[in-house]
């Protein structure tokens, strides 16, 4: 069977991770930002198949101000979804959220189907932004995981997963790819400069949810 054009498996495309980060560490424009910029990712890569497709990040948010929680796992459609090389990663939200998903660092590629640096690479950009549980849902109401629900660059902290499943332990964590750590640093922990200093670079997960 002869191989897919490159343009027909971009156009098939349904989950990424994003090759750049918007640039300004956890302040994403809010969630809404977050899935304008999977959205044009998308586009410029072709695998937006003429605009058909609606590009969520895998985000969740906090309960604030009289706004519920959002989560993740509720925003990101039904599946399956495959990488830019055809790869199906997950069958489900289920499986996505299961210990047999087939989310590596081989699979997890960015929308030009590029492997994203990880643990054992210089510069390591393997934590993604997610400021979810491992189930894919939100952190109560407090101690907070999503840098303001994704509105600071400054203050709070966000939960990373771990795109190549790796990190400096051996533990569940480590090898979670949307729960591993909170990110930290001097500046808070939601800075550019904070991400990075974990080995990030505000990078997310984005899934066509149609």
């Amino acid at each position: 069977m002869a191989a897919q054009p490159a343009n027909a498996q971009a156009a098939a495309t349904t989950f990424f991770v994003t090759s750049t980060g918007i640039g300004n560490g956890g302040n994403l424009g809010g969630i809404a930002g977050a899935d304008n910029h999977c959205q044009e990712l998308a586009q410029a890569a072709g695998a937006n198949a003429s605009g058909v497709k609606t590009w969520h990040a895998y985000l969740s948010t906090q309960e604030a101000d009289g706004k519920p929680a959002i989560n993740a796992r509720d925003r990101i459609g039904k599946g399956p979804w495959q990488n830019a090389k055809g790869v199906v990663i997950a069958k489900d939200v289920a499986d996505l959220h299961s210990a047999a998903n087939n989310l590596t660092k081989q699979t997890a590629l960015s929308e030009k189907g590029d492997v994203i640096n990880g643990v054992v690479d210089t510069p390591n950009r393997h934590d993604i932004l997610t400021g979810s549980r491992p189930d894919g849902t939100a952190f109560p109401a407090g101690e907070d995981r999503t840098c303001k629900n994704w509105t600071s660059s400054t203050q709070g902290s966000a939960m990373l997963g771990h795109a190549d499943r790796h990190g400096l332990q051996d533990n569940d964590a480590a090898k979670s790819w949307n729960s591993a750590h909170p990110s930290r640093g001097p500046d808070g922990g939601c800075s550019q400069a904070d991400l990075r200093s974990t080995g990030g670079d505000g990078l997310m997960y984005c899934f066509a949810v149609n």
